[in-house]
């Protein structure tokens, strides 16, 4: 199992100016191999392996033009050609993009595959030295990759890699199921079986919006490409950033939470580059981040053996009666709280939601399957592997179809 921290590192001068460098010659041969990949496919239908990218190398090291190319670490630029196949592979299996030619502006980055060394004073990185470091925690393992970057604003981070040896956990679901209906009033709103939660959205634009604005209208005003546009530029981007490091903590936060008291979480597959079409919400949607939250929650519960369940969007968790599975024909987004015409039970419409996905979620395992502890109890079997897991309760899985009563 492979495992990754990201440190804050403190190189000098010195240090900096080799690591723009490596950082540089990085970028170029990325754009450069990318447009030569470009022009082959043009010109013969066929693409270029990893392999034919780095037989270019030796010829532009040797070339006057590109000489320079030689004083960066050579493995730097074989590591870029990697990143650029698997981007290439990514595409054409359709799980990402067409890569995209790299800018100077912005996040800048290069990665060390080997000869790197974690000591008591830093991280000693082949041709630039040992670099003085924050690290709070190391994983026991093999490191296997550092990856430096450079931030918006000037800070310099190190992504370790490790090869911890250790194989991921077996897949165990008996235990605490739990439904999250994901939200923007609330950001989010769960059902154990017992009890409903309410977790409020901390709205992090919201916070510093007035801050932002004010240093985005004097960004406005600088003369391009003057000192004094690049010093506003980079308080534009610590405030980016500190928008960004308050979103990340309270998502890490809250999906250990949850992880640590469930072992089965129940979530909807929602569009969200689908929803963020909507003007009028794009930006709460995107400063909620649902995605990585979501992606948290994956992880996490992959490294203590538990499982993510994500039911189809168009589920009717919303309208649909939690006590009687009475469906609504229409339910708007104004409307908070509404009665089942069927059998008289009053609704939160988000907790509802949370109780029929959580429902949903266990129907779904019964169908694979899959026994579930499904009450909210923590039940574990009585002799025998704990991979053996106990069948739910009829009253607690909702019908594959639901019909208007």
């Amino acid at each position: 199992m492979y495992r990754a921290i990201k440190v804050r590192i403190y190189p000098t001068s010195e240090q900096s100016q080799k690591l723009s460098q490596v950082m540089g010659c990085a970028r170029w041969w990325w754009n450069y191999a990318l447009n030569l990949c470009n022009e082959t496919y043009k010109e013969t239908g066929k693409g270029l392996t990893q392999i034919a990218l780095n037989k270019v190398l030796p010829k532009l090291k040797k070339a006057e033009d590109t000489a320079w190319l030689g004083e960066c670490y050579s493995q730097v630029l074989q590591s870029t050609t990697l990143h650029l196949t698997k981007a290439f592979k990514n595409f054409f299996e359709k799980r990402a993009k067409y890569p995209r030619f790299k800018s100077y502006h912005g996040k800048q980055s290069c990665q060390y595959p080997q000869n790197c060394q974690i000591l008591e004073r830093g991280i000693k990185i082949p041709q630039v030295g040992i670099i003085k470091a924050s690290i709070h925690r190391l994983f026991a393992g093999q490191l296997k990759t550092v990856t430096v970057t450079k931030a918006s604003t000037g800070k310099y981070y190190a992504s370790l890699l490790f090869d911890t040896s250790l194989e991921t956990p077996e897949v165990v679901v008996t235990g605490k199921v739990i439904g999250i209906d994901l939200g923007l009033k609330d950001f989010c709103v769960t059902h154990d079986g017992n009890k409903t939660s309410k977790f409020a959205n901390p709205r992090h634009i919201k916070k510093h919006e007035k801050n932002l604005a004010r240093k985005q209208t004097k960004l406005a005003r600088q003369k391009k490409g003057s000192k004094s546009r690049e010093k506003a530029r980079k308080l534009v981007a610590k405030v980016h950033e500190r928008i960004s490091n308050a979103r990340q903590d309270f998502l890490h936060k809250l999906s250990k939470k949850i992880v640590n008291d469930n072992q089965v979480v129940v979530v909807e597959n929602l569009n969200v580059k689908g929803m963020v079409r909507n003007h009028n919400l794009a930006q709460a949607i995107a400063d909620v981040g649902w995605g990585t939250f979501i992606n948290f929650l994956d992880y996490k519960l992959k490294l203590k053996g538990g499982l993510l369940v994500e039911i189809d969007r168009w589920f009717p968790s919303s309208k649909t009666c939690s006590n009687c599975l009475y469906q609504m024909s229409e339910m708007p987004l104004d409307i908070r709280e509404w009665t089942c015409p069927s059998c008289g039970t009053h609704h939160d419409r988000d907790e509802n939601a949370a109780t029929n996905i959580r429902a949903e979620g266990i129907r779904q395992l019964s169908v694979l399957g899959t026994r579930t502890a499904a009450e909210g109890g923590e039940v574990s079997p009585s002799s025998g592997r704990k991979s053996v897991l106990r069948h739910s309760p009829v009253n607690s899985e909702a019908p594959s179809v639901y019909t208007v009563g």
